[in-house]
């Protein structure tokens, strides 16, 4: 492998990062707006106000995205010979805490707001010479900020497929849930006005536990990724395709009896480590470089591959066995 292989990526990944930085600096300039406008019409709704720290939440993961794309262009050392692409994983742990503990502090001053029974009330203010309630300005406000994002997270989920990148795909997906923040402090909003006064604490808990939920979800996902789990998808939903696809490269080898895969999630690449069981025992190294060249040659994701001749496989690999050698 060329010096600093695995550090760069090719052509075609380097144009998706471009667009997702993009998309990101986008999310964020759109959030910003939001913040400043929810602002100006938050009132004493607690519905409101949670809904505009969630704003402000998720912006995390687009600052994580933004910070970990500096640090996978730094080249590989003798201290990280793997690179850098874990900052990414790094920064989805870092914004899904911060999720989990805002979301449990918000959670519990939801309920706690239910508890004491306290009600909240929304004022007037003249627009024009009119007398308008407050309430009005916040569902119209609300209304229409939801739809930005929806959009926004459907483009972010396809960048995050071609470029396998999870931090970009648990941004994306709390995106496009955002319009179920926007319709929570609404009907918050609207239980105010015609005097239920249960229903903004109400809606600010369901909010909250949206943001709790995003934050266990991928405090998990991140957390079992840093621990070295066998690679999945970008969603995390299956194991990666890759492993049944080198399975199979291999074992078609004349000279292969026995292939084991382990596959790790390096944030952008995979570290692979293929066993393999010769036929007849040995086999030469020039044999060996040609099959790595070749497996290495099969997806962009499989640039750092180690190939290993065992005479028996080791315990924890994705196995499979040549049913026509000779047993």
């Amino acid at each position: 492998m060329a010096e600093n292989e695995q550090t760069h990526l090719p052509a075609e990944q380097q144009r998706h990062l471009a667009r997702a930085k993009r998309l990101e600096w986008l999310s964020l300039g759109y959030t910003a707006c939001t913040i400043t406008l929810v602002a100006f019409v938050l009132g004493n709704s607690q519905a409101m106000k949670t809904a505009w720290v969630e704003d402000m939440l998720s912006t995390l993961p687009q600052i994580s995205f933004l910070v970990a794309a500096l640090f996978i262009r730094k080249a590989s050392t003798l201290r990280h010979p793997y690179g850098y692409h874990r900052s990414m994983t790094v920064g989805h742990l870092v914004g899904s805490v911060a999720l989990l503990v805002v979301g449990s502090i918000l959670a519990y001053e939801a309920a706690s707001g239910l508890v004491k029974q306290e009600h909240p009330s929304i004022g007037t203010l003249q627009l024009w010479g009119n007398t308008v309630w407050m309430g009005w300005l916040m569902v119209a406000v609300m209304a229409v900020i939801a739809i930005p994002p929806i959009f926004l997270g459907r483009a972010k989920i396809k960048v995050a497929k071609d470029l396998h990148n999870k931090l970009l795909f648990a941004d994306a997906d709390m995106s496009k849930a955002d319009w179920s923040t926007n319709v929570g402090s609404i009907v918050g909003v609207l239980g105010i006005g015609i005097g239920w006064w249960w229903a903004d604490g109400a809606a600010a808990l369901f909010i909250s536990a949206g943001i709790l939920h995003d934050g266990v979800r991928n405090t998990k996902h991140a957390v079992v990724d840093l621990m070295d789990e066998s690679a999945t998808t970008y969603d995390q939903q299956k194991p990666h395709p890759l492993i049944k696809t080198l399975q199979e490269h291999f074992i078609d080898k004349d000279w292969v009896g026995e292939v084991g895969i382990r596959m790790r999630d390096e944030g952008h690449v995979f570290h692979v480590e293929v066993f393999v069981v010769p036929v007849d025992g040995e086999v030469c190294v020039d044999t060996l470089r040609e099959a790595t060249v070749e497996a290495v040659a099969l997806d962009w994701k499989l640039q750092d591959l180690v190939l290993i001749p065992v005479p028996e496989l080791p315990a924890n690999t994705h196995a499979a066995h040549d049913t026509e050698s000779p047993t």
